[in-house]
């Protein structure tokens, strides 16, 4: 008995490279405009996605007050989003790979736009949960589109920093949301001003979006695809093919779900703590949130760089290693240390997830990279859905007194094992770092029908695009 042989060698295979490290501002000024205008369109959906979703949870208690219903009534909007965004992912991802980035794009903030200024109208709570499920379906298209449009096109070289940078736009949307609450709160409409607000920026990526072209990889797919096909036979063909790769997507699926774990069991539950064990006051815990997705954004950026030298599974076990070892001292330190400690704790686990964009793109097959990555990153973020209801349950088994529960000990505990997870997932998963974002040594035409269903990459074990044993 052992480890298995496809086990065996991607153990083996992980290693760090030492590739050649360019300087990130030379990097960054190679970039074309046109790279940039892609990657910019891309970064500012992401943001403005997830200041869409934030505005929501940095409104809870006035949206308690106003539909007379508890928090935690409340919060059922967030299951519901996440119960539908990869619908959505699915939905946008086989359009944008069948007809094109440019359509579904536009169609996506479209959506946005309405359901935004819907949710300001909303009257009644049940209203209220209608509005941010239809929401959720137009958040989950918006991730795999973005994330194509924005690297897709990049120059091979600066690829991993960009990841970084496109990730980053999450958190940087949490920091918008918390600033412009903050302006609008005391405004006469209160609430409902933010979500009227926060509609009009969609407009404007509309326009930009409708003034660029498709990808220049896109256009090259296009153009080696069967002529006179229909817009059915595309989505048929799309469908099709992402089904072949079942193994990858399930794989990825598995990844994603313990890195939102992460994300959710490191971020979520530690107000909460703050709140019941520590008794901070919210403007304190909004500080310490504020520090935390700074080290976020930081940690991105770093790490998608730090991947295109070490390789991405590599930098995403190194800084899992490191995020475990910060689990005891982030939970239980006294306050002054607590801003420093969850600075650096999201810098790992964010960091992780700016290596997320490029690797999810390089193991997908370009011709069904937007419903593979859109729909593997929000079957994740749906299974990782019960996080914090875990981490409050094991809270509750070690009870402080009568009336509290230990936060600090569920979350080391919960999260510990979630990281020995990642990194097990990670050390035998694929990595795909020098393949088709941008091919110097590959020519798409002469590769034919066969590249677009990604049988010339060494994933094959994963695709299931070719019998025989991969290379790495």
């Amino acid at each position: 008995m052992g480890l298995p042989s496809f086990v065996r060698l991607q153990l083996r295979s992980l290693q760090p490279t030492y590739d050649d490290a360019s300087n990130p501002w030379k990097l960054l000024r190679n970039l074309t405009k046109q790279q940039w205008k892609f990657f910019l369109i891309g970064f500012s959906a992401w943001t403005w996605d997830a200041f869409d979703f934030y505005t929501v949870i940095t409104a809870l208690p006035s949206l308690s007050v106003e539909f007379e219903r508890s928090q935690a009534r409340i919060t059922l909007f967030v299951t519901l989003v996440l119960m539908l965004r990869p619908l959505g992912a699915a939905i946008f991802g086989l359009v944008a790979d069948a007809l094109g980035r440019k359509r579904p794009f536009i169609i996506n903030c479209v959506l946005l736009i309405v359901f935004q200024l819907a949710t300001g109208f909303c009257q009644t709570y049940e209203q209220f949960l209608a509005v941010r499920a239809l929401f959720g379906i137009a958040m989950g298209g918006l991730y795999g589109n973005a994330v194509t449009t924005a690297l897709e096109d990049c120059d091979v070289r600066a690829r991993g920093l960009m990841s970084g940078a496109y990730q980053s736009g999450y958190p940087f949307g949490f920091l918008l949301a918390t600033a412009f609450w903050r302006a609008f709160s005391h405004t006469p409409h209160g609430w409902r001003t933010i979500f009227w607000f926060s509609a009009g920026f969609p407009v404007l990526l509309i326009i930009f979006r409708w003034m660029m072209p498709e990808t220049d990889k896109y256009e090259q797919r296009r153009a080696i695809r069967h002529k006179g096909s229909n817009m059915r036979g595309s989505i048929s063909d799309a469908l099709r093919g992402s089904a072949e790769h079942w193994r990858l997507l399930t794989y990825l699926v598995l990844l994603m779900a313990g890195l939102f774990y992460l994300t959710h069991g490191t971020a979520d539950a530690i107000p909460i703590m703050l709140s019941t064990q520590y008794n901070l006051p919210s403007h304190k815990i909004t500080t310490i949130q504020v520090t935390a997705f700074i080290g976020a954004i930081l940690g991105s950026w770093i790490s998608g760089y730090c991947s295109e030298i070490f390789g991405r599974r590599f930098c995403m076990i190194l800084l899992s290693v490191i995020g475990g070892a910060l689990l005891y001292p982030y939970a239980f330190a006294p306050l002054p240390g607590v801003y420093a400690l969850a600075f650096f704790e999201q810098f790992c686990v964010q960091g992780i997830f700016g290596i997320i964009p490029v690797y999810l793109m390089e193991l997908s097959p370009p011709a069904y990279s937007t419903f593979i990555v859109g729909t593997s990153y929000h079957l994740g973020v749906l299974c990782a859905s019960p996080a914090l209801t875990i981490v409050t349950a094991i809270a509750g088994r070690y009870p402080l007194d009568p009336e509290g529960i230990n936060y600090s000990m569920a979350i080391c505990i919960f999260m510990a094992c979630v990281y020995v997870y990642v990194i097990v997932i990670a050390s035998i998963g694929p990595e795909n770092r020098k393949p088709h974002l941008a091919e110097a040594n590959m020519d798409e035409s002469e590769e034919g029908d066969d590249q677009l269903r990604g049988g010339t990459y060494d994933i094959s074990l994963w695709t299931g695009a070719h019998k025989g044993r991969p290379r790495y």
